[in-house]
């Protein structure tokens, strides 16, 4: 027998030695029965790239793990039994690496101050007994903390931000952070080019919500253009007018921008209108906001929400009294589910709050 193998087939009957005596009828080859070290999965999603973790979680047992059970210095599984695997839908930056979409096996090497976490590229091997370096695809360095016990070894994702996730192992008093980051918007507009390629290409919706998706992002704004240009052409509403006048603003074409919004006025409902200057005012955009109700009070006179786009007129030339008057008549008109926020806006003008901001 070559040295190569003695040397696994050692490593093994070690491994096999750590385990409870009566636990070791588990570990047979031949038919299926319960693992010793349970079996588990987790995953998370930032964006739309997927992560998940997938691993046998080993108990502590009484056992001093780290620098004993699990020396320091050595390659170790990250687990129990097979490879533990860590598996990415897109590339990712690892500890600020690149790291290519794909499956890896992942080991770790402890240490009292600083862990080294590896991603290997083979993923299908029985823990770490036949790794090899040359197989890595990325190395990374991470700073382990003390942590309250934990008898199971745990993967969880902690601390999810639009754009990143740290996947941490827990075992024993230790935890081992390690964060993924994600370049969420440059991935979706990829899939999005996918997405438009397929069923959704005949929807006005699908190319006006990536058109929106672009500009919310601050991606290619002369592509959220042609999308929402897409949009009017399979469908013109007052949505997708909307969008395409952010997206001529976007490239600077302000004339475009403006016979856009003026054809979105003409076409939406006072209530898509209001919402629509009410998200003109949020952006900072308050002179636009103010011609868009001037003009929507103007079409749609007497109703509730005429006199309340009235008070916010009033409330921008800085006359209360007159805000006061239009909010009481609103007030008056006003849906029943609708008059308790309206009574709370003419609280904050008796006390001559700025509404507008």
């Amino acid at each position: 027998m070559s040295r190569r193998f003695l040397k696994i087939a050692a490593c093994m009957a070690a491994a096999m030695l750590v385990l409870p005596a009566s636990s070791a009828w588990a570990q047979s080859a031949v038919i299926t029965l319960p693992d010793v070290s349970q079996h588990a999965r987790v995953s998370q999603r930032i964006g739309l790239t997927d992560i998940t973790i997938d691993y046998h979680r080993p108990l502590t047992a009484g056992r001093k793990i780290f620098g004993a059970l699990v020396p320091y210095g050595e390659v170790w599984r990250a687990g129990a039994d097979l490879n533990t695997t860590f598996d990415v839908s897109d590339s990712v930056s690892v500890e600020g690496h690149a790291l290519a979409k794909g499956v890896y096996g992942l080991h770790m090497i402890p240490g009292p101050g600083s862990w080294t976490v590896i991603f290997s590229r083979n993923s299908t091997s029985w823990g770490s007994f036949t790794y090899d370096s040359t197989e890595d695809a990325l190395r990374v360095q991470v700073t382990p903390r003390s942590s309250p016990a934990q008898d199971v070894l745990t993967y969880s994702f902690d601390d999810p931000t639009p754009t990143s996730v740290v996947a941490t192992l827990r075992w024993a008093d230790v935890a081992v952070p390690v964060r993924i980051t994600v370049d969420v918007p440059h991935l979706v507009a990829a899939n999005l080019r996918l997405q438009l390629r397929g069923r959704s290409q005949t929807e006005w919706a699908a190319w006006e919500e990536a058109a929106n998706y672009f500009l919310e992002n601050h991606l290619d704004a002369h592509e959220a253009l042609s999308d929402a240009q897409q949009s009017v052409g399979i469908e013109d509403r007052f949505e997708n007018e909307v969008t395409l006048a952010r997206a001529f603003d976007a490239v600077g074409q302000t004339a475009d921008a403006a016979k856009a919004r003026a054809k979105a006025v003409s076409m939406g409902t006072q209530a898509q209108v209001y919402g629509f200057a009410r998200a003109l005012q949020r952006l900072g955009q308050q002179q636009l906001a103010m011609q868009i109700f001037a003009a929507d009070t103007a079409r749609f006179p007497g109703t509730w929400t005429s006199h309340l786009e009235a008070t916010r007129l009033f409330v921008s030339a800085g006359n209360y009294d007159k805000a006061i008057a239009e909010l009481a008549r609103s007030i008056a008109l006003a849906p029943a589910g609708m008059k308790q926020p309206l009574g709370d806006v003419m609280v904050e003008l008796q006390n001559h709050v700025d509404i507008n901001r």
